[in-house]
C-alpha cells in the first residue's frame, strides 16, 4: 500500500513539472531568448551588406513564427508618483510602446498618441515605457495625458534587469507590442516614422495618428472577434 501512495505522489509531482515546464515554453521571455541569437546574427549580416527587406522579413518571421500567441510575462515597471505597475492588472487589452528619452518623439507623435488615449480609454488601456532612470522621466512624463501609464525602467534598479534584457537589448526601440486581455501577444511592431525637419506640425500628427490607430484598431477588432466567439458558444 504504501509504495502505491508512492507511485501516486511521483505521478502527481511529475505532472505538475510538464505542467510548469509547458506553460514556461508558452512565454514571450522564454521564446525571445530561445530564438533572438540567430535573429540577431542574420539581421545584422542583412544590414551590413545593405539588404534592409532582408532584415525587416527576418524580424517578421521572427515574430510571427515564435512570438505571436506566447503568453506575455506578468512583468512590472515603475511609475514617477505611483507604485509599480503589474500588467496582468490591467483587465483590457494593453498597448504597449517602448520609448527611450534620447530616442526625441516625432512632432505631434505624443499628442497624437494622447489624442486615441483619450478616445479608446474604455476599450484599452496605452502603456509607455521608456528605458531610463527616474530623474529622467518627470518631465517626459507630464507630456502624456493621464489616460497613458508612462513606466520606465533601467538595467540597473533592483527587478529590471531581466525585463530590459528581455524588452530592450533583444528588439530595441521603439518597439510596439499589442496583448490582449488573456495576456496573449498578438503582434509586435518595431520603428517609428520619422517625417523629416520640413514635415508641418499638422502632417506629423496625422501620420502618428494613422499609425497608432492602425495598431489599436487590431487590439479592438481581435478583442470584439474573441468576445463574440464566447457568446455563441
Amino acid at each position: 500500500m504504501l509504495k502505491f501512495y508512492f507511485k501516486i505522489i511521483a505521478v502527481c509531482l511529475l505532472s505538475y513539472t510538464v505542467t510548469a515546464q509547458d506553460s514556461a515554453h508558452a512565454l514571450f521571455s522564454y521564446n525571445i531568448h530561445k530564438n533572438i541569437k540567430p535573429y540577431i546574427k542574420s539581421s545584422n549580416a542583412a544590414f551590413e551588406k545593405g539588404n534592409v527587406q532582408l532584415g525587416k522579413t527576418l524580424f517578421d518571421s521572427l515574430v510571427h513564427n515564435h512570438l505571436i500567441g506566447t503568453k506575455f510575462d506578468n512583468f512590472s515597471f515603475k511609475r514617477v508618483h505611483k507604485k509599480r505597475l503589474h500588467l496582468n492588472a490591467i483587465k483590457k487589452p494593453v498597448y504597449l510602446l517602448t520609448y527611450s528619452s534620447w530616442c526625441v518623439p516625432a512632432k505631434g507623435e505624443i499628442p497624437a498618441l494622447n489624442k486615441l488615449a483619450k478616445k479608446y480609454e474604455k476599450d484599452i488601456q496605452i502603456v509607455v515605457v521608456f528605458w531610463d532612470r527616474r530623474k529622467d522621466m518627470k518631465k517626459i512624463a507630464k507630456k502624456f495625458s493621464y489616460q497613458i501609464e508612462v513606466c520606465y525602467a533601467d538595467e540597473t534598479y533592483n527587478k529590471d534587469c531581466y525585463l530590459v534584457s528581455t524588452l530592450k537589448h533583444t528588439l530595441g526601440i521603439p518597439t510596439t507590442f499589442l496583448i490582449d486581455e488573456g495576456m496573449n501577444v498578438i503582434d509586435i511592431r518595431r520603428g517609428g516614422i520619422n517625417p523629416g525637419p520640413k514635415t508641418t506640425y499638422t502632417a506629423s500628427f496625422e501620420l502618428n495618428y494613422d499609425r497608432f490607430y492602425d495598431a489599436i484598431s487590431v487590439l479592438i477588432i481581435n478583442e470584439k472577434t474573441a468576445k463574440d466567439r464566447i457568446a455563441k458558444q
